[in-house]
């Protein structure tokens, strides 16, 4: 169903799947898919592949624990409008990233984001954050 020009997610923003084994994930996304790694830490890579973002968090993957999720996009415009029609959502996450994010659950438990934000502007961040040997480009 269309909603016309009423605010709407235009997107997948990102992906991040939490994984047990850093390097072993790393060579299967990019070895086997063909990702392109773009920057990592000890507890964390981020790829593309294609218009994807993809982060891959070091961690024990369990779907009701971990921070496996998809986040979408929206126009900047949208999102208070968007988060507004989300307030009975239950949350699952409070905000730490760079951009502005609602950290949210569908009706079936599955763990969804909305984010304002770009793979280069979350790289730029993490470059000013991150202690100078914990994070590298790539």
């Amino acid at each position: 169903m269309s909603r016309g020009s009423e605010p709407r997610v235009t997107g997948v923003n990102h992906v991040t799947l939490v994984v047990a084994a850093l390097d072993r994930a790393l060579a299967f996304y990019c070895e086997k898919l063909g990702c392109v790694l773009r920057a990592r830490g000890p507890r964390f890579a981020y790829l593309e592949a294609g218009s994807l973002w993809l982060c891959l968090e070091l961690g024990q993957p369990d779907r009701r624990a971990d921070d496996t999720h998809i986040a979408f996009s929206c126009a900047a415009a949208d999102f208070e409008a968007i988060c507004a029609r989300l307030a009975e959502a239950p949350r699952w996450k409070a905000n730490r990233s760079e951009g502005a994010s609602l950290y949210f659950l569908d009706p079936d438990g599955h763990k969804l984001e909305l984010h304002l934000g770009t793979l280069e502007s979350r790289l730029a961040h993490m470059r000013q954050a991150e202690p100078e040997g914990r994070a590298r480009d790539v």
